[in-house]
Protein backbone atom coordinates (compact mmCIF):
# COMPACT_ATOMS: atom_id res chain seq x y z
CA UNK A 1 0.00 0.00 0.00
CA UNK A 2 1.32 3.02 -0.89
CA UNK A 3 0.07 6.38 0.33
CA UNK A 4 1.42 9.98 0.78
CA UNK A 5 0.93 12.99 2.34
CA UNK A 6 2.13 16.80 1.98
CA UNK A 7 3.62 19.10 4.85
CA UNK A 8 1.74 21.93 5.36
CA UNK A 9 3.36 25.19 5.89
CA UNK A 10 2.69 24.33 9.60
CA UNK A 11 5.11 21.28 9.41
CA UNK A 12 1.93 19.11 9.80
CA UNK A 13 1.17 15.73 8.01
CA UNK A 14 -2.17 14.21 8.02
CA UNK A 15 -1.96 10.53 8.18
CA UNK A 16 -3.87 9.20 5.08
CA UNK A 17 -7.09 7.36 5.98
CA UNK A 18 -6.18 3.94 4.80
CA UNK A 19 -3.16 3.74 6.69
CA UNK A 20 -4.70 4.69 10.11
CA UNK A 21 -7.54 2.27 9.50
CA UNK A 22 -4.71 -0.50 8.71
CA UNK A 23 -3.29 0.29 11.93
CA UNK A 24 -5.94 0.97 14.17
CA UNK A 25 -4.82 4.04 14.82
CA UNK A 26 -6.70 7.22 16.33
CA UNK A 27 -6.79 10.08 17.57
CA UNK A 28 -4.40 10.95 20.73
CA UNK A 29 -1.91 8.46 19.65
CA UNK A 30 1.88 9.22 20.75
CA UNK A 31 4.66 8.61 18.25
CA UNK A 32 7.94 8.27 18.20
CA UNK A 33 10.07 9.91 15.13
CA UNK A 34 13.23 7.72 14.38
CA UNK A 35 15.44 8.99 11.88
CA UNK A 36 16.79 5.84 9.01
CA UNK A 37 19.26 6.92 6.53
CA UNK A 38 17.38 9.53 4.35
CA UNK A 39 13.83 8.66 6.06
CA UNK A 40 12.20 8.38 9.52
CA UNK A 41 10.42 5.80 11.00
CA UNK A 42 6.97 6.54 12.64
CA UNK A 43 6.33 4.42 15.45
CA UNK A 44 3.51 4.63 17.73
CA UNK A 45 4.93 4.78 21.42
CA UNK A 46 2.78 1.72 23.60
CA UNK A 47 1.32 2.69 26.85
CA UNK A 48 3.11 1.85 30.06
CA UNK A 49 0.86 -1.26 30.90
CA UNK A 50 1.13 -2.76 27.79
CA UNK A 51 4.86 -3.62 28.57
CA UNK A 52 4.20 -5.37 32.02
CA UNK A 53 5.69 -8.64 32.15
CA UNK A 54 7.14 -8.27 28.79
CA UNK A 55 10.46 -9.20 30.00
CA UNK A 56 9.43 -11.99 32.21
CA UNK A 57 12.00 -14.42 32.93
CA UNK A 58 14.89 -11.97 31.36
CA UNK A 59 18.36 -12.74 33.41
CA UNK A 60 20.21 -9.63 34.14
CA UNK A 61 23.63 -11.84 33.48
CA UNK A 62 24.75 -14.08 30.64
CA UNK A 63 22.89 -12.11 28.04
CA UNK A 64 24.17 -11.75 24.38
CA UNK A 65 26.14 -8.18 23.50
CA UNK A 66 27.65 -6.38 21.14
CA UNK A 67 30.96 -7.42 21.21
CA UNK A 68 29.98 -11.01 20.75
CA UNK A 69 28.53 -9.98 17.34
CA UNK A 70 30.61 -10.73 14.38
Amino acid sequence: MTETATLSSKFQISIPKAIRTAQHWEAGLIFAFIPKGQGVLLVPVPERDALKGIAAGARASDYRDRSDRY
